[in-house]
């Protein structure tokens, strides 16, 4: 089974990477691919370009057998669409090969407004994560194929190659990119919140408003 998790990680961090681990174990998988996108069509622009936010998440997983990065959103020109990302790796994997992408409830909130949403399924299992904040629309498109297509387990997953939604409910470290980002310009360390090879990276660069000169 192949699973994917995307998201800007802009700066990638320790919730970002606990996440991933929690995911490999629950799941039951050799790794987990870590897919950065190169232009998220729901948000604009990054603060840092897509080599930078590569090059932090390369350096945030290089230690950690079975969490893996894909950049192949980054090679493609344009908005990082799923259903891109999924169609690809389809013709990569074959029909047969379960395929997993990772959503959080809030993203899965506004599943019937991403492009080519209901070819998603066709392609891949989708595993949501729970994650603070108010409860699906229970008349909403989402909630409707939450209900259609639920399974209990991961091992349904195992089973077929695509079609079926998982819901998760694993710890999450209260931790985000933008109250990072918060810190590092205001000149607060964000040190602990990600790897200390990361922050290194981002002083280096002067990413984030960060100093190169400032307190590791």
């Amino acid at each position: 089974m192949h699973v994917i998790y995307g998201g800007t990680f802009d700066p990638v961090h320790h919730g970002h990477l606990r996440l991933a681990i929690e995911l490999k174990e629950r799941l039951d998988v050799p790794e987990i691919s870590l897919v950065p996108c190169h232009i998220p069509p729901h948000r604009g622009s990054t603060d840092a370009t897509s080599a930078q936010r590569l090059k932090l998440l390369k350096l945030a997983v290089a230690e950690e057998i079975g969490l893996v990065v894909d950049d192949r959103e980054l090679t493609r020109k344009g908005a990082s669409y799923t259903a891109d990302t999924l169609r690809q790796l389809r013709e990569q994997l074959g029909a047969q090969e379960p395929l997993v992408m990772v959503v959080g409830t809030d993203a899965f909130a506004g599943f019937d407004r991403w492009r080519e949403w209901e070819r998603i399924p066709q392609l891949a299992h989708v595993v949501v994560v729970k994650r603070p904040g108010p409860e699906l629309d229970p008349q909403g498109v989402p909630a409707r194929l939450l209900r259609d297509r639920r399974v209990s387990s991961a091992d349904q997953l195992h089973r077929a190659p695509c079609g079926y939604i998982l819901e998760l409910n694993p710890p999450l470290l209260d931790i985000s990119a933008t109250g990072i980002r918060e810190r590092i310009v205001s000149g607060r360390s964000p040190r602990y919140l990600l790897p200390d090879s990361v922050w290194r990276e981002i002083r280096c660069l002067g990413l984030y408003g960060a100093c190169p000169d400032g307190n590791f």
